[in-house]
Formats: C-alpha cells, structure tokens, sequence
C-alpha cells in the first residue's frame, strides 16, 4: 500500500481539498506511476459539481503526466523510470476496441466516467480504510502518486516536457480528432470551430495543419478570438456583436463544410447545425448536462446534413498522442500559447480562473 496526497472532492459542488489517502497495490495490467504535472479539464468540474454519477468523495484527474514507478504483472509497455503521459483507459477486447476506437469501448462509461472502480468492483483508492472513488479515466491523477490502468498509459522520451504534454490525454486529442479523424477537411474546405477554449482552440491548430482554408473561430471572449487568430483561424465571429448563422454565411457563401461545437450549449449545437453547407457535418463534443435534448429543423436535414457525436477524438492513443507530441515538440502545434502553471496545493485557484476564463488551460505541477 502507497500513501500519497491526492485532491479530493467531498460531495458534488464541494471543492477540491487536499488530503492522505492510500493506494492500492498495482494489479496485473497497471501501474504506478509518480505524477509530474495533471491537466485540469472541464469534465473534472462536471463531476466535482455533481452533475455527471460518479461516486464521490473521489479523485478526479484525467490529463495527468509522470514517471512510472512500479509495474505489475504483465505489464509490457512500460517500466520504472519511463516517463508517461496518461489517457483513458479501455477493455482492449471489445469490437470496437479492437477495430482502433478504444474511445466507443463497451465497458467505456463505468470504466472512465462513473464507475470509481476497477472493472471487478475493487478500489485502486481509500481513505482511512475506506473506499473513494477513483480509478477515473483510469488514472485518478489528481494526486502524487496514482494506480494507472497500462491501456491508459503512452511512453514519451525520457527529455519530454511532461508539464507541457499533459493535456494532450484528454482536450487536445479531442479538439485535433475531431477535424482529423471527423471531418477530415478536403482542399479549400471550411472548418467552424465554436468555443475557442482548449478543446476549441487545439481544433483551430489542428484544422490549421489540414487543407481548409477557412478556419473560423466562435466565441464570445475577444482575447480567445485574437488568440485563435494567432493559432491558425482565418476568421473569427464575436457572437456578442454577431448573428452566427448570418456570419458562417457570409463568410463561406454556403455554409460550412464542418463544424465542431464544444461549449455543450444545445443552443450553440443547434446554430452550428443550421450554419451547416448541404452535406456538411456537425461533430458534438461538448457535454451538457445528462439526459439534455436538441431540436434541429428537419427539413433542413435532408440536405444531407450530418451530425456526429464524439468521445476523446475517436483516438486511438497510441498512434494520435505520439504524433501530436512530435507536432509540439517542433511548434507546428504551439500549445504552450494555452497553458498555464499551477501548484498542485493551488488547484483551487486553477479552478476558479478557467471557470472564470482567465486561464484557457491550467496544468498542475506537483
């Protein structure tokens, strides 16, 4: 048993607090791993609010980064010493899984998202002897010390700048899956990226590296826009001043080819649907609330329209992450423009700056 301090949600709508738990010892199939620096994503705050079922009190953390420190049996991907950065987890077995989209596993949900257990009903974590929730995403990596599924791990060189890579598990892989693995944008295509925050933004330089050449950043954040526009958009539209569909029109001439909408906001989904060209598609990543429903013209379909929801850029990890840690390493995907540095005891403060906005994408250094 490991003893380490982990951040830890009491109820839904608590705060993050920092606490000593214990962990489990590895099992066949994971690994320790020492985190280096964890990524704060909004699906941490979704579930530390109370609105997706996890079980709480619990330990959040799905973006996390480190140095492996103990593998158990049959662990072949790694050893101790390596370094990791860390993503979802999957059974490995399943048909989809099998067919390269780990993220459409069947086991997908209880194992990532609302489980808080192993697959066999164990804790990989407890507090004074009793269970937590944890095993998120297959890491829990909001703590110094985390039990890490190996389908959940990549192996990155031993120089790879851990506290920058670490959102490439979960908000990056996303935004970029989209557009490459989606839409997959054909010679003079248009790309209508809406919300320009980590997951919107790591879509425009991603779209930024395809052959469209409209690439048109949506928010309602003037920094965010002119951001954007530095990282690849050909356009941007403030919907403060902008009628979005109107603008998306005028813009292309007849609509956009894809669209990617990440602020969960049906109302947002339902605009970025009819600002669609015939035959365009709608990728939907952002999650509101479970159980939400849109209303979309239906006439307006028949032209051929696509909508197309999306988990974690319908990657397979091991090819995607490796390749958008290469497109960093060489600032074709300049994602230090995002990030900023926290201490893990200030997760707090993370949490109340991207929730504010002033901070696009918070890492934590431990």
């Amino acid at each position: 048993m490991t003893v380490t301090e982990a951040a830890v949600v009491e109820s839904g709508g608590a705060p993050f607090t920092l606490s000593q738990v214990e962990l489990a010892e590895p099992q066949a199939g994971e690994v320790l791993v020492r985190m280096v620096a964890a990524g704060l994503c909004h699906t941490d705050l979704g579930v530390a609010s109370g609105g997706l079922p996890f079980p709480l009190p619990g330990v959040l953390g799905h973006e996390g980064a480190g140095v492996v420190e103990e593998v158990g049996a049959g662990v072949t991907r790694v050893k101790p010493g390596d370094q990791v950065l860390l993503s979802f987890t999957s059974c490995g077995a399943c048909r989809n899984c099998r067919d390269g989209h780990p993220a459409y596993c069947a086991t997908w949900l209880p194992d990532n998202l609302i489980g808080g257990r192993r697959a066999d009903g164990s804790a990989t974590i407890t507090r004074d002897g009793e269970p937590l929730g944890g095993h998120f995403f297959g890491q829990s990596s909001f703590a110094r010390m985390a039990v890490v599924d190996e389908r959940s791990l990549v192996k990155v060189s031993p120089d790879a700048p851990l506290e920058l890579l670490a959102p490439l598990g979960c908000g990056v892989q996303t935004g970029a899956g989209a557009v490459w693995n989606v839409l997959k944008p054909r010679p003079g295509s248009s790309v209508v990226v809406l919300g320009a925050g980590a997951v919107g933004l790591s879509a425009v330089m991603a779209a930024a590296l395809t052959p469209a050449t409209t690439i048109i950043a949506v928010d309602k954040v003037a920094s965010r826009l002119d951001l954007a526009v530095q990282l690849g958009a050909t356009h941007v539209v403030d919907v403060t001043t902008e009628d979005l569909v109107a603008a998306v029109a005028e813009i292309t001439g007849a609509g956009a080819d894809g669209v990617v909408e990440t602020t969960g906001s049906v109302a947002v989904l339902r605009q970025g649907v009819d600002a669609l060209a015939a035959r365009g598609t709608a990728v939907v990543i952002g999650a509101p609330p479970f159980g939400t429903e849109v209303a979309l013209d239906v006439n307006a379909m028949l032209a051929g329209k696509q909508v197309v929801g999306l988990t974690l850029g319908d990657s397979e990890t091991q090819t995607l992450i490796p390749a958008l840690v290469e497109l960093v390493r060489t600032g074709r995907m300049p994602l230090a423009r995002l990030v900023q540095e926290y201490s893990f005891a200030d997760i707090q403060q993370a949490v109340a700056d991207v929730s504010a906005g002033t901070t696009i994408k918070p890492v934590l250094r431990f």
